[in-house]
This record gives structure tokens, sequence and C-alpha cells, in this order.
């Protein structure tokens, strides 16, 4: 695999343990397969930045893709919502939030890599707005796909960091990368006001179907 990091700097021997714990899937170094997106991300805080690029060995690791169809979309919220600081708003997102957790939540202990999308803050406002019975479930997963905010790869265990090789970085003016990724996170938006604005169907699921049991996966 080739991968790309987005820093504020040069990252050529990433530590393994280093690192937030509240990030999207807990501790671990977040890398993307799209260079043009780690472009953006290196300049979310609109100052220049570099992106990193690695090779990865990915021969006998263990990974999960939470965006793969073996997994379910809540299975993706589960994980967010656990590692991610969320303050309810609403009873409803209290209940929404326990029952997803109690429900869907994925042990990631023993994976070397683990795959999905990334939680930029218009993702995470969309997957808010299902825990709080906004948004039915099928516009929760339609959602996820809009903007193209990209997909993140987490490496998450030594062995992983052993197989990771860098390849050299490259500096990236936040002049144009820092605007794209404005533009994109606006165009994300744009397109989520446009689709919740259309009529719920009949047979939509609502996070509080699923909470009285009024509807089931």
């Amino acid at each position: 695999m080739i991968l790309y990091h987005g820093s504020n700097q040069i990252v050529s021997s990433p530590i393994f343990g280093y690192g937030r714990k509240d990030n999207d899937y807990g501790r671990g170094f977040y890398c993307t397969e799209s260079i043009e997106l780690a472009k953006e991300w290196a300049c979310r805080n609109g100052s220049d930045g570099f992106v990193n690029t690695y090779s990865l060995d990915s021969s006998g690791l263990k990974k999960i893709d939470l965006n793969s169809k073996d997994s379910n979309i809540l299975n993706w919220l589960a994980v967010l919502i656990d590692n991610r600081v969320f303050e309810p708003r609403s009873q409803t997102s209290v209940l929404g939030k326990q029952y997803i957790l109690d429900n869907y939540l994925i042990d990631l202990e023993g994976y070397d890599i683990v795959c999905g999308y990334r939680a930029d803050d218009s993702y995470f406002n969309f997957a808010r707005d299902f825990l709080e019975n906004v948004i039915p479930l099928s516009k929760l997963s339609e959602a996820m796909n809009l903007g193209d905010l990209g997909r993140q790869v987490m490496l998450s265990s030594e062995k992983a960091f052993d197989r990771m090789a860098f390849s050299g970085c490259e500096k990236v003016p936040a002049s144009t990368y820092a605007i794209k990724r404005r533009n994109r996170d606006c165009a994300a938006r744009d397109a989520y006001g446009k689709m919740v604005a259309i009529p719920p169907k009949k047979d939509d699921i609502y996070l509080m179907d699923l909470i009285t049991g009024r509807a089931e996966l």
C-alpha cells in the first residue's frame, strides 16, 4: 500500500504509541490512500504543511474495514462515538449513544490496520443528526458519500509501524489546499442540506425505531 499523511511537519519516523486517544478510531497513525486529501489535511490550520509518503507491506497484517460489506454503518458510528469527545445534546442522543455502543461497537484490539470514513466536521455533524433522530439510517449512509471527504487508514499496532517505510515528503501550499479543503467541506454541507430536504420514505428506519423495537436491521 502507498499511504500519505498530511501534517504541519515532516514525519519520517512515526512513533508507535504516540498520538491522541480521542481520534476517530483511537490512538494510532492516520493516513490516506489519496494524496490530494492528504494535502488538504496538511493545511487544515490554514498554514503551509507537508504531505509525507510511505510504502506499507500489509501482507500478514490483520485489517478491518468499517465500510466494507461485512460491516454496518452503525459499526463505524459506534467506534467513532466510543473514541471521539461526544456530548449528547438531548435525551434522545443519550439513549441513542448507549444503544449504538451496546449493540454495534466492535473491539479493535488485535487489528493492525483500521480503515473507514474520516469524521471531518461535516461527517461528524451528519452522524450527530442520526443520533438526534433527525435523519433515518438510509440518509446517514448516503451522507457518508457526500463531498468525497475521504477514507482513512489507521495503523494501530507496532507490527504495522515496522512494516512502513518513509518514501519522502512534499511541501503543500495553504494558499491552494486550505481553500480546496474548505470548498470540499462546503460542497458536502450543501449536498446534505438538499438531501435532508427530501421527504423520508415510509420504510425509512430512524434510531428511535431501533431502540423501541419498531424496526430491526
